[in-house]
């Protein structure tokens, strides 16, 4: 009876799962540009309120007031109203750019933003220097500024504290154009891209455009008072679909790999005027997502779960 007991105890101790730990991340957007990083910050509380990630921080790449008061918009409508945050001064000229929706969304909501407002960069060295070894993954779906910044202020602390830089970066189908987030600041892009002290996963231009979030869910699926709403509504006339940049790289952040294919290792290049290149070697701390048809399609209706959810 005593064996019996001891390989019952054995079989169910073998078929416990246990529940992996959430991801720590540091989710730095230029919100308020491209409405894709609304939609990549609904997705991010959803993620915390599933147990997947723990949301160290976020910061803004995006000067202004309009972005901070967005970002304590959502924060608070989606159910993190701690979440620190922090924002960016003299930061890339991207006011005209395109519509700014976080505007929209603050003169909506009203308020003021919070009176004092940390630089993104300070925030991470603070954040990082409690974090345990190799733990943190920072998604940057915004310009690289902060996170050169931070590398200027404590790269050591980086090297110890970072586990993965997830980059929404650069476009790599051989065309000699400079992609949006790296354009606005080549020389931030250049150096993070050079200096980060480990991997760096990139969520390219050529994969988010195959990845189209519809707009019939915000028409169907969504309160009409709701931030992402009114921001969605508030960046192009309805009705419009929208390429998932941004969303991409934080499923691939919280989820792994498991929606997409990854290149093999290698080093990505930025040339001065800003073209992004990549070169495989077995050495290299760089890669390079994509996603097939199939893969898109399930990408989207994943994006879709997770803001509806």
């Amino acid at each position: 009876m005593k064996k019996l007991y001891i390989f019952v105890l054995i079989g169910l101790l073998l078929g416990c799962k246990a529940e992996p730990a959430p991801v720590d991340i540091i989710f730095d957007t230029d919100l308020g540009n491209d409405v894709d990083d609304a939609i990549a910050l609904v997705m991010l509380h959803r993620y915390a309120d599933m147990g997947l990630v723990n949301i160290l921080a976020e910061g803004l790449s995006k000067e202004g007031d309009a972005p901070v008061r967005c970002m304590e918009i959502f924060n608070d409508w989606y159910g993190h109203r701690g979440v620190p945050f922090g924002t960016i001064r003299g930061g890339a000229d991207c006011e005209t750019d395109a519509v700014n929706y976080a505007r929209a969304v603050a003169e909506e909501y009203g308020g003021e933003p919070a009176a004092v407002i940390p630089e993104s960069h300070v925030l991470y060295r603070a954040l990082l220097s409690s974090r345990p070894d190799h733990s943190v993954v920072f998604v940057t779906v915004g310009f690289s500024t902060n996170i050169a910044r931070l590398l200027e202020y404590d790269r050591d602390l980086v090297a110890r504290k970072a586990k993965l830089l997830v980059l929404m970066a650069g476009n790599f189908t051989g065309e000699e154009t400079s992609e949006y987030n790296v354009w606005k600041d080549i020389e931030s892009a250049r150096k993070v891209v050079e200096q980060w002290p480990g991997e760096i996963v990139f969520s390219p231009f050529e994969l988010g455009i195959k990845v189209n979030y519809p707009g019939s869910v915000i028409e169907k699926s969504f309160l009409e008072e709701e931030p992402l709403t009114t921001a969605y509504k508030a960046y192009l006339p309805m009705p419009y679909d929208r390429p998932c940049w941004d969303p991409t790289a934080l499923v691939y952040a919280a989820e792994g790999s498991s929606y997409f294919t990854e290149s093999l290792p290698g080093t990505v290049s930025i040339t001065p005027s800003g073209v992004t290149t990549f070169e495989q070697s077995k050495d290299g701390l760089h890669r390079i997502l994509s996603v097939d048809d199939a893969q898109a399609k399930v990408l989207v209706d994943r994006i879709i779960q997770l803001t509806t959810k």
